[in-house]
C-alpha cells in the first residue's frame, strides 16, 4: 500500500502540476472560456487511462495461463520503459515545462483552435495516467493484494490532487526539485522491482530460458531445480522461502521497497543489479552534470531557477 500510495502520489502530482499551470495560464490571460476545452482533453485522458486498466484486469480471465504470463511480462517492461523514459524526462524538462506548456497554449489560442487545446489537456495527463495505469497494474500482479495496492494508488493521486491544487493557488510552498528528485530514485527501485517480475512471467511462459524450461539445472541430490552458483544461469540464484514466507507481510514490503521476492531466478538478479547501477548510475550522473547557479546577475538566477517551483506564485 505504501509503495503503490507513493506512486500514485508522485505521478498525481506531476499531472497536477501541468494542469494547474496551464489553469493559471488560462485566467491569466483572461481566457476562461477556453477552460472547459482544457478539462475535456484531461477527461478524455483519464478515461483512456481506466479504460485500459479495466482491460488489462477483466480481459486476462478469458486467456490461457501462458498468454497471461506472455501479456503479463510484456506490459511490465512496458512499464519499466515508459517509467525510466518519464524519469529522465522530468529530470531534464523540469526547468523548462512551464515555458513549453504556455507556448503550446499561445499557439491553440492564436489559431483558435479547439482541437488544438483538447490536445493539451489530453497529452499533458494521458503520458501519465497510461505509465501509472501500466506499472500499478504490474505491481498488482506482482503483489497478489489488489484492494490494498489499489487504495494505496488512489490515496497518492486524491493527496497529489489536493497539494497540487494548494501549490497552483499559492497556498502551498513545496520543494519540487528535491521531491522529484528523492521519488525519481525510488521510482528507479521500484522499476527495478518490476523488471525483474516482468522476467519471472516470461520464465514461467517459457518465452525467457529458467527454472520452468528444459535448460533449468537439476540438483542431482533432491531432483528439483538447482539453487545457487550450482544454478547459473538458469536456475534459482536464492530460495529463503523457509525463512521469509511469500505471502507474508515481510515478503509483501521487501517485494514493495525493493523489488526482493524470496525465491529469485539468476536471470531476475541480474536483471535487477543491472537496472539499478546503469538506471540509477545515470540518474545520479544527472544531477552531477547540472552546471551550477552563477550569481552574475539577477537575470541569470531567475532564468535558471526550476519552472516547477514557481508554479505557486503563477
Amino acid at each position: 500500500m505504501l509503495a503503490t500510495f507513493l506512486i500514485g502520489l508522485r505521478e498525481g502530482l506531476e499531472a497536477a502540476l501541468v494542469v494547474g499551470i496551464l489553469v493559471a495560464y488560462l485566467r491569466r490571460l483572461g481566457r476562461q472560456d477556453a477552460l472547459p476545452k482544457m478539462w475535456a482533453g484531461v477527461g478524455l485522458a483519464v478515461a483512456l487511462a481506466l479504460g485500459i486498466g479495466a482491460v488489462l484486469t477483466f480481459g486476462a480471465y478469458e486467456l490461457t495461463f501462458q498468454a497471461q504470463e506472455l501479456i503479463g511480462g510484456s506490459l511490465s517492461l512496458l512499464a519499466v520503459a515508459m517509467v525510466t523514459w518519464m524519469i529522465f524526462w522530468m529530470q531534464r524538462a523540469g526547468r523548462t515545462m512551464k515555458a513549453t506548456l504556455e507556448s503550446g497554449i499561445d499557439r491553440a489560442l492564436t489559431e483558435g483552435s479547439l482541437w488544438g487545446l483538447i490536445a493539451i489537456g489530453f497529452v499533458s495527463v494521458a503520458r501519465e495516467g497510461i505509465e501509472t495505469t501500466l506499472l500499478l497494474w504490474s505491481m498488482v500482479q506482482s503483489f497478489g493484494d489488489a484492494p490494498s495496492a489499489l487504495l494505496g494508488a488512489l490515496l497518492g493521486l486524491l493527496t497529489a490532487v489536493v497539494i497540487g491544487a494548494l501549490i497552483s493557488r499559492g497556498a502551498l510552498r513545496l520543494d519540487l526539485r528535491r521531491f522529484f528528485a528523492w521519488t525519481g530514485g525510488f521510482l528507479v527501485i521500484v522499476a527495478a522491482g518490476v523488471l525483474a517480475y516482468a522476467l519471472m512471467d516470461l520464465q514461467e511462459a517459457g518465452v525467457v530460458p529458467g527454472p520452468f524450461t528444459a535448460l533449468a539445472p537439476i540438483d542431482a541430490v533432491t531432483g528439483g531445480v538447482a539453487v545457487g552458483w550450482a544454478a547459473f544461469p538458469f536456475g534459482w540464484a536464492f530460495d529463503v522461502s523457509a525463512v521469509i514466507a511469500p505471502g507474508g507481510a515481510l515478503a509483501s514490503v521487501l517485494q514493495a521497497t525493493v523489488g526482493f521476492m524470496p525465491a529469485m531466478t539468476w536471470i531476475q538478479v541480474i536483471a535487477w543489479v543491472g537496472y539499478v547501477v546503469i538506471v540509477g548510475g545515470l540518474y545520479l550522473r544527472g544531477f552531477r552534470a547540472k552546471t551550477p547557479l552563477k550569481p552574475a546577475t539577477k537575470t541569470t538566477q531567475s532564468s535558471d531557477s526550476p519552472s516547477l517551483s514557481q508554479l505557486g506564485a503563477a
